[in-house]
C-alpha cells in the first residue's frame, strides 16, 4: 500500500511527563469550574468540617467540591459513574489532576457536606450577577414533575390500610401462638439448640408490612391532624375578619380523618404520586424562578401536585439571595389565586398570572370563564386587553427551556435521594450546576468579544 498514515505506537515513551492541563483544550468547562472552585468560591463551611487531626488524610475539598459540581453538569448523578469518569474521561482526570476517589468518598462527600453544596446555589448566583447576567427585570416561575426514588406501587391507600392492617397482625399473632404451644414438641423432633418456633421468612416479611403499614397509616393520620388544625385557624381568621361565621371546609375535613384515598408510600413517605405527562408517578414537584437569561435565581422542591403555595416563598428567596424583587412575574394558572395578586401588590411586583387554560395562538391565557375575586377579574382583564404585547407571552420561552435543559439534555429524570430535606439539596445542587453552564457560556462570549 502507497498510502502513509500517522504512526500509532504504543510503546512510544515521553521525554517529559505531560501536564494535566494539556488533558483539555484551553477554555475548557472542566478548567472553568476547577478554577471557579479555587478562586472564587468560599468553601469555608466546607473546610470546617475537617477538625480531626488524625487518620488519612482525605481529598482536598475544593476538589471533590469541583468534581460534583463538574459530573452534574455533564449530567453524571450515580457516585459509581463518577469514578468512572475519574478513571477513564480525560475531562475528568484534567479537573481532579488524576486523582481518583471512589464511589463511597464521593458519596460521603455529598452526604456529609449535603447543606454547603446546597448554599453554593446563592454564591453561583451572585457571580451570575457580576457578570451582568441574572437580571431582574422580568421572570418566569414554573413547576416540573421529578420521579421520587420510589415506586409508586410502593405505596398503598389509607382505607386499604384499614383492611389490610388487621388481617396481617391476625396472621402473625396466630403464627405466633401456634409456635408457642408446639415448641417443646418440635425441640424433641428437631435436636438440641433449636427451639422448633424460629420465625419463618415468609412472616418476617408479614411482619415487615404490617410495621410499615403502621407507620404509613400513623403518619396519614398525624397529617390529617395537622391539615384538620390549619384549616381551623384558618376558619377562625376569616370569622374575626368578617364578624360573620365562615364557609369552607365541611365538618369532615375539619375531623382530622385521613381520607380513604389518601396514599403514603412506604419507600418515600415524604413524596407524592403526581400527575404527569406519562400519567401518575411517585414524583416530587420541582419549582424555579428563572431570569429572561435563563438563569435560575430561585428553587424550591414541594410534596403538592399545585404551584400555588410556591409563588410568595420564591420571590421572597429571590429577595433574600440578591436584595432585590423582580420588576415583573409571569406564571401559568397554578400559581393565580387572590392571596399571592395582594401579596405581589405588597411587594411592588407587577404580576402576570394566567387566570385559566390558555388558548391555542392566543398570549392572553385566559380560555375558562371569568370567575374569582376582584383581583383574578382585573388580571384577567389585563391579560385580555394585552393579548400578544403582555410580558406573560416570556413564560414559555424562558422557564420551560430550563426544564429541558436539565431533564432532556442533561438526562436528570428521577432523584437519587429520599425525604424532601436530601431532594432539595439534590434539585439546588442541578439548579447550581445550570448556573455554573450559563456562567461558562457568557464568560466564554465576552473573553472571544462576542
Amino acid at each position: 500500500m502507497d498510502k502513509t498514515f500517522r504512526a500509532w505506537d504504543l510503546e512510544q515513551q515521553f521525554l517529559f511527563p505531560p501536564s494535566v492541563k494539556d488533558f483539555v483544550p484551553r477554555g475548557h468547562l472542566s478548567e472553568f469550574v476547577r478554577d471557579l472552585v479555587r478562586n472564587e468560591l468560599d468553601l469555608s463551611e466546607i473546610f470546617s468540617r475537617y477538625e480531626e487531626r488524625r487518620g488519612q488524610p482525605p481529598y482536598h475539598p475544593a476538589l471533590m467540591t469541583a468534581l460534583v459540581l463538574y459530573a452534574c453538569c455533564r449530567g453524571i448523578y450515580s457516585s459509581r459513574k463518577i469514578e468512572q469518569a475519574c478513571e477513564e474521561r480525560v475531562d475528568f482526570m484534567a479537573l481532579t489532576a488524576l486523582a481518583k476517589p471512589d464511589h463511597s468518598t464521593i458519596w460521603e462527600f455529598r452526604t456529609v457536606h449535603r447543606k454547603a453544596l446546597e448554599n453554593l446555589f446563592v454564591q453561583v448566583l451572585s457571580l451570575c450577577r457580576d457578570a451582568g447576567m441574572a437580571k431582574l427585570g422580568h421572570v418566569a416561575l414554573d413547576g416540573t414533575k421529578v420521579k421520587a426514588n420510589a415506586s409508586k406501587h410502593a405505596a398503598m391507600s389509607y382505607a386499604r390500610m384499614l383492611e389490610v392492617e388487621p388481617e396481617l397482625a391476625k396472621l402473625v399473632k396466630e403464627w405466633l401462638d401456634t409456635a408457642d404451644r408446639t415448641d417443646q414438641a418440635e425441640d424433641e423432633e428437631l435436636g438440641a439448640g433449636k427451639r422448633g418456633d424460629e420465625i419463618p421468612d415468609f412472616v418476617k416479611a408479614k411482619i415487615r408490612k404490617l410495621l410499615k403499614i403502621q407507620e404509613a397509616k400513623a403518619r396519614l393520620e398525624r397529617e390529617a391532624k395537622e391539615k384538620a388544625e390549619r384549616l381551623r385557624e384558618e376558619r377562625e381568621r376569616k370569622e374575626r375578619e368578617e364578624g360573620r361565621k365562615a364557609g369552607g371546609p365541611g365538618p369532615k375535613a375539619l375531623e382530622g380523618v385521613p381520607e380513604p384515598k389518601a396514599q403514603s408510600n412506604f419507600t418515600d413517605p415524604e413524596s407524592r404520586i403526581m400527575k404527569t405527562a406519562n400519567g401518575f408517578e411517585q414524583a416530587w414537584n420541582c419549582e424555579a424562578a428563572v431570569s429572561e437569561d435563563q438563569v435560575i435565581v430561585a428553587r424550591d422542591v414541594t410534596d403538592r401536585q399545585n404551584d400555588v403555595d410556591e409563588l410568595v416563598p420564591m420571590v421572597d428567596q429571590i429577595q433574600a439571595a440578591t436584595g432585590e424583587y423582580p420588576a415583573q412575574v409571569s406564571a401559568d394558572t397554578g400559581f393565580c389565586s387572590e392571596s399571592n395578586l395582594e401579596e405581589m401588590d405588597r411587594r411592588g411586583i407587577d404580576p402576570y398570572l394566567a387566570t385559566g387554560r390558555q388558548k391555542h395562538g392566543s398570549a392572553s391565557a385566559t380560555r375558562s370563564l371569568p370567575r374569582g375575586g376582584p383581583r383574578t377579574l382585573a388580571m384577567r382583564q389585563k391579560l385580555v386587553e394585552q393579548g400578544f404585547l403582555s410580558p406573560y407571552r416570556l413564560r414559555k420561552q424562558t422557564v420551560e427551556p430550563v426544564f429541558g435543559q436539565i431533564k432532556q439534555a442533561r438526562g436528570f429524570r428521577q432523584f437519587l435521594h429520599r425525604g424532601r430535606e436530601k431532594v432539595r439539596a439534590e434539585w439546588s445542587l442541578l439548579c447550581t450546576a445550570h448556573n455554573l453552564l450559563k456562567l461558562f457560556q457568557g464568560r466564554t462570549v465576552c473573553a472571544f468579544g462576542g
